[in-house]
């Protein structure tokens, strides 16, 4: 990062005529969103401009070393493709003996900087700072590319994530977006969906900057791999999974939510009691909950193109997950006495399909989401609008209110570090 790898070309050319030019400035760089945002990704920046301001006091040896750290990194693939081991040990010395040396070579110019920023959470309004820098712009310039990015990224998925959060007036959000991104990110999201208010993620990569557990339900795969029998499926999940997880069973296999609910809820009743499951005469509450041995939930994911049997034909309204089928789940289930037993509901959710849902009072218990969470982009802009102390912006663009902005001690992450020790 030091060495210009993740930033734009025209930044890095930036500071090197800075550099060359000895043009020593104050200036004032002001970050802003496009558009109305749940803002996260600061924690991250910061971290970077602390570790990153400054420059190398022998700039030819850095970049020598760089690129022989870079070679590196590429035998060090290759080994491990051999799974050769003594390779791999040697290498990483090597790699890290160099990078002790680039290390040694960086002079810090954090301290020299004052820095605002909002908290992780925050909403921001179009074109409001979220974030200022004020500085001499030859140590920290460079990096405008990397903190836009992880602001813009974290962004967009809180974004997101918040949209759904308040469309679904306190119910609780599942974020299921991993499968359609590179697993590179799944940690910036799962702790920008969390921040956001959602109430769990499904990788343990998603959960692990906050180092909760990733959550999940029975999947499709699991019942194809026992011929299409969900409550043979549901049955061996609970008998291998540990018994904190709830249970929560796909039901939309045979395209009968209700008829597949009342099966998997007989079976598992029998398994359970050794007793046959009658159903509007037997009491199904021990079998419905959390823990092992019951079912806490049941997820209704039917495909945008089908109609569930339990539905009356209509029009395009009655495909997929739609208010009816979960109307008639709720009344049904109701009756079977699994009043406890709830409805996760999930298959093309948006915020606005929540929020209608919502609107017409649907019994859904949770609001799985994925791809439409992935799906919009915020934009965030760096502008340089002072330059030693007056003003200096391009037409259009001038110094904004950043009065929410809260004030970073230079010292604040050797702070942190000491009260988490």
């Amino acid at each position: 990062m030091r060495s210009g790898y993740y930033s734009d070309k025209y930044f890095t050319r930036l500071v090197e005529v800075l550099k060359k030019a000895e043009k020593k400035s104050r200036v004032l760089y002001q970050f802003f969103p496009r558009r109305d945002s749940t803002i996260v990704g600061i924690d991250e920046a910061l971290a970077i401009l602390r570790f990153g301001t400054g420059y190398y006091s022998n700039e030819e040896e850095a970049k020598r070393l760089f690129e022989e750290v870079l070679e590196i990194e590429k035998a060090v693939n290759h080994a491990a493709w051999e799974m050769d081991r003594q390779a791999l040990v040697e290498l990483t010395a090597r790699k890290w003996d160099l990078k002790m040396k680039l290390n040694d070579l960086w002079v810090d110019k954090w301290p020299e900087l004052e820095v605002r920023a909002l908290y992780d959470g925050d909403e921001a309004k179009d074109m409001e700072p979220v974030m200022t820098i004020e500085g001499d712009p030859r140590y920290f310039s460079y990096l405008e590319t990397i903190l836009l990015g992880v602001i813009a990224r974290a962004s967009s998925t809180a974004t997101a994530v918040k949209s759904v959060v308040k469309a679904a007036r306190g119910k609780e959000i599942l974020f299921f977006s991993a499968r359609f991104d590179h697993f590179w990110t799944q940690a910036t999201d799962g702790y920008a969906a969390l921040k956001a208010g959602a109430f769990g993620v499904s990788t343990d990569a998603n959960a692990d900057y906050w180092g909760v557990e990733s959550m999940g339900t029975i999947p499709h795969a699991l019942i194809a791999v026992y011929k299409g029998d969900t409550a043979e499926a549901s049955i061996a999940f609970d008998r291998y999974i540990k018994p904190t997880v709830n249970r929560i069973v796909l039901v939309d296999w045979d395209n009968d939510v209700i008829g597949t609910t009342v099966d998997c809820v007989a079976r598992t009743y029998k398994t359970e009691t050794g007793e046959e499951f009658l159903p509007g005469q037997t009491d199904p509450s021990c079998v419905i909950g959390p823990g092992k041995g019951k079912i806490w939930g049941v997820r209704f994911d039917t495909s945008g193109s089908l109609r569930d049997m339990s539905v009356v034909p209509k029009d395009s309204s009655s495909l997929g997950v739609c208010p009816e089928l979960v109307w008639r789940a709720r009344k049904e289930f109701d009756r079977l006495g699994m009043k406890d037993l709830k409805i996760i509901v999930s298959g093309g959710f948006t915020a606005e399909k929540i929020d209608l849902f919502e609107k017409l009072n649907v019994p859904a218990d949770v609001y799985g989401v994925g791809s439409s969470l992935l799906k919009n982009k915020v934009d965030f802009t760096a502008d340089i609008v002072e330059v030693d102390g007056r003003p200096c912006a391009k037409v259009g663009r001038g110094k904004r209110d950043s009065s929410r902005l809260s004030g970073l001690d230079s010292n604040y992450w050797n702070n942190d570090k000491e009260e988490r020790c």
